[in-house]
């Protein structure tokens, strides 16, 4: 919301920036439903539509069939060469994407990443070598206008500093920093943690749209977090908030954790204690070993299904803290944990019967992620765009159109 006493061009700056948010989320909107969403008239929402076409933001578009008499009005659909660079780094796993406004891939690449501890250089040098590859197919009149990185860690705000990435004994390594080097675009990266950045993108584009309080709950090789409060990204003093994998359910026998404790969440639903409850430790490692013990329990495997209700229950002891704490219309299970909630839903959901306050578990909801493997990816790209949708025109000027 506008604060009171702003400029006429302030206004229009935020205008340009709210209408390019709304095709960008929403997809496709007729002049008519822009106005509807942003409480202005016809006429200013057609100057607004003017410049964001004429800067090669936006284009409108006849619509294919109304099924109405009288002039149809005018489509405005996000422009595509306008894109941001997307980065992924999980423990196992270096994703990479060129993501066109309005969210769709327009290219990607994949690797696997060793888990071989502090791997700066290898990390920068791949999605750099990613990153050039993508430039040359991109078109020629194509614009990069951000960078968004998701790591699994502790991210410094402002800088992509990585203060503490348990599961690959990162400590203060300047990601961001470096890979804005590499890149040699002039644009900073903007770094994330991948668990907040899903949350942010369930949020935005997938099962969380439209809920203003929500968890979401990220299982890779670790268990991560993010809360929205109010429709905002709860981030505590230092940006450090919400490790929810961190919450200690299990204080007196609890498993290792690799933050040096013992007992958190992390540590007793994460991948290996689902593959060690299952008795395959010696066969099965990463997340591949935790999908297949999953798949085995649907195909009838004792041990597994032992497994995943054991599991279940320490994530139905974590999910009924966080609604007791929060008291969220949604709590989202994404990555890995998506597989074990489904499985394993019987018991978390006995876990909130028992132990949640009757009056907050009255309205909230279980589900899985709407956006897969992605989610994460899609948070990254969300995190690119947040100038360009913040001051359209200006980020474009400042946008890159060669490595």
């Amino acid at each position: 919301m506008l604060k009171a006493g702003r400029s006429q061009e302030e206004i229009r700056q935020h205008n340009l920036g709210a209408l390019l948010r709304h095709v960008h989320l929403g997809g496709p909107l007729s002049r008519t439903e822009l106005a509807d969403r942003m409480g202005l008239n016809r006429s200013t929402i057609m100057g607004l539509t003017g410049e964001l076409t004429s800067a090669g933001l936006v284009r409108e578009e006849l619509p294919k069939d109304t099924g109405r008499a009288g002039r149809p009005s005018l489509v405005v659909r996000p422009e595509g060469r306008v894109y941001a660079l997307a980065f992924d780094v999980r423990v196992d796993r270096l994703v990479a994407a060129r993501v066109g406004l309005g969210g769709t891939v327009l290219d990607r690449r994949e690797a696997v990443r060793p888990r071989a501890g502090a791997d700066l250089a290898d990390v920068v040098g791949t999605l750099a070598g990613f990153a050039r590859e993508m430039y040359r197919a991109a078109p020629s009149d194509a614009v990069c206008v951000g960078v968004g990185a998701a790591y699994c860690g502790m991210i410094r705000p402002g800088d992509g500093m990585v203060r503490f990435g348990p599961n690959m004994g990162w400590v203060d390594q300047a990601f961001g920093t470096e890979l804005g080097h590499r890149l040699g675009l002039g644009l900073p990266v903007a770094v994330g943690n991948e668990a907040h950045l899903g949350a942010l993108a369930e949020h935005e584009r997938g099962v969380g749209v439209g809920f203003q309080n929500l968890v979401y709950l990220h299982g890779d090789v670790g268990v991560g977090g993010g809360i929205i409060v109010g429709g905002k990204l709860l981030d505590g003093d230092g940006g450090y908030g919400c490790e929810l994998g961190h919450m200690m359910v299990n204080p007196y026998n609890g498993r290792p954790c690799g933050c040096g404790s013992r007992g958190c969440l992390e540590a007793e639903v994460g991948e290996q204690a689902l593959i060690d409850a299952a008795g395959r430790s010696s066969e099965l490692s990463g997340r591949e070993g935790a999908r297949a013990v999953v798949e085995a329990a649907g195909r009838g495997d004792v041990a597994a299904q032992d497994a995943l209700r054991r599991i279940g229950d320490w994530l139905g002891i974590g999910v009924a803290n966080l609604i007791n704490l929060f008291n969220p219309g949604l709590v989202i299970f994404g990555g890995m944990l998506r597989g074990v909630y489904r499985g394993a839903a019987a018991q978390v959901h006995s876990r909130v019967e028992a132990n949640v306050l009757v009056i907050s578990r009255e309205r909230v909801r279980l589900r899985t992620s709407a956006l897969g493997d992605d989610v994460t990816l899609t948070g990254a790209a969300e995190l690119a765009f947040s100038e360009v949708l913040a001051n359209p025109l200006e980020a474009l000027a400042h946008g890159a159109t060669r490595p």
